[in-house]
C-alpha cells in the first residue's frame, strides 16, 4: 500500500497503473505522454508523441474510450473549450525533435479539432502573417482559450514568444520572447499558458517560463504584472481548477540549488495568492520571511510512484488529479485520488 502524497491537507492516494490497467500496449502505444483535459462527460483525453495513436481517451476507471491521431509526430500541447455549446480541442505539436538536419528543425502547428480529432481550423507559421522574421523557430508547445474565445499560443521550444489570436485564429499581438523591452516580461522556455479566472476582476494568462523556474503572470492583453519564483522547479503548464493552481514539474534542482537532475519530477499546487501548498511527489513547501525556499523530489518518488518528469496533469469531476510524463520509460498516466 502507497503512502498517500502531499501537503496541507491536500492529499492524494496513487494509483500508477491507472492508465495502462485497460490497455493492450502492443496495440496502443506511447512513448511521452505530455498533457491531459477533461470533457464536460467527464471523459480524460491525453495526446502524446506516438503516431499509432496521439491522442488517448479514458473515462475515470481508466478504460479506454478511443483514440485518434496519426499525424502529430510531437504531439505535446491540448487545450479543451466550449463554443457556441459544443466542446473542441486545440491540439498543438512543436514538430518532431528527430527531423533535425542541418541545423534545421521542423517547425511545429495549432490545430483546432472536434472532440473526435476531425480538423476545423489550423493556425500557421507566424512567418506567413509577418510576426516572424525568416530564421526565427516556431515551435509551440501548449494553447490556452480566454472566455472570449480568443486563443493564446505559447512559443516554448521557437522564440519563446505568446501568440494571442481571435477566435477564427486572426493575429492579434506578441508578446514576451527572450527581449522584451520589460526584462520581468522576458520568458525563457515558454513551456505553457493557461488563463486563470480565479480573480474575475483580474482575469491574467499564467505563463511558463521553465528555464528561470517561474510562472509570469500577464494581462490578457499581455501586459505583465507579476512574477512568481518556485526556485529548483522547472515547471510546465499550469492547470486551474477551483481556488488552486496545480502543474506537472519536469525536474528539479539536486538539493533544490544545485545541478538539475533526471528523475526528479513532481507536481506543485499553488493557492489563490500564488503560494505553493502541496509538492505531491515533492518536498513539503517552506516560506521564510514570505520567500518560498528551493523545492525538489521527496525521496523515494522515483522508485515507489515511478515519477521521473512531471509534464502535464488535469483534474476531472471529482477533484482526482491525473499526471502525463514525458521521458518515463513509456509510462501511462497515472491517477491521484483525493484523499479525504
Amino acid at each position: 500500500m502507497r503512502a498517500p502524497v502531499g501537503h496541507n491537507g491536500i492529499l492524494f492516494d496513487v494509483d500508477v497503473e491507472w492508465g495502462e490497467r485497460h490497455i493492450d500496449k502492443s496495440k496502443t502505444p506511447v512513448k511521452n505522454c505530455h498533457e491531459m483535459v477533461v470533457d464536460r462527460d467527464n471523459l480524460i483525453y491525453m495526446i502524446g508523441d506516438h503516431t499509432h495513436n496521439n491522442v488517448l481517451v479514458y473515462d475515470s476507471a481508466g478504460r479506454l474510450v478511443r483514440t485518434f491521431g496519426t499525424e502529430y509526430p510531437g504531439g505535446h500541447g491540448i487545450e479543451i473549450f466550449e463554443e457556441n455549446g459544443e466542446e473542441f480541442l486545440l491540439l498543438v505539436d512543436p514538430g518532431d525533435t528527430a527531423r533535425t538536419e542541418n541545423g534545421f528543425r521542423e517547425s511545429g502547428r495549432v490545430v483546432k479539432t472536434t472532440l473526435r480529432g476531425e480538423v476545423v481550423f489550423t493556425i500557421g507559421h507566424p512567418l506567413t502573417i509577418g510576426v516572424y522574421e525568416p530564421g526565427w523557430e516556431y515551435r509551440p508547445t501548449e494553447a490556452a482559450v480566454a472566455p472570449n474565445g480568443d486563443i493564446y499560443v505559447a512559443d516554448g521550444y521557437g522564440s519563446n514568444y505568446i501568440l494571442h489570436y481571435d477566435r477564427l485564429g486572426r493575429f492579434i499581438r506578441k508578446f514576451g520572447g527572450a527581449d522584451d523591452l520589460n526584462p520581468e516580461a522576458r520568458l525563457r522556455n515558454a513551456h505553457g499558458a493557461c488563463v486563470d479566472l480565479r480573480r474575475p476582476d483580474e482575469p491574467l494568462l499564467v505563463c511558463t517560463s521553465r528555464m528561470d523556474n517561474q510562472f509570469k503572470l500577464f494581462t490578457l492583453d499581455g501586459i505583465h504584472r507579476r512574477t512568481v519564483d518556485l526556485p529548483g522547479a522547472f515547471v510546465c503548464r499550469a492547470v486551474v481548477d477551483g481556488p488552486l493552481l496545480y502543474a506537472g514539474v519536469c525536474w528539479s534542482r539536486a538539493n533544490g540549488t544545485g545541478e538539475r537532475l533526471d528523475d526528479s519530477g513532481f507536481v506543485t499546487i499553488l493557492d489563490q495568492d500564488f503560494r505553493v501548498v502541496s509538492n505531491p511527489f515533492g518536498t513539503e513547501p517552506q516560506y521564510n520571511s514570505g520567500v518560498l525556499q528551493p523545492l525538489q523530489q521527496s525521496p523515494g518518488a522515483t522508485e515507489d510512484y515511478q515519477v521521473r518528469h512531471g509534464h502535464g496533469v488535469c483534474l476531472d469531476q471529482n477533484g482526482d488529479l491525473y499526471l502525463a510524463q514525458w521521458n518515463a520509460n513509456h509510462i501511462y498516466p497515472s491517477k491521484l485520488k483525493r484523499n479525504t
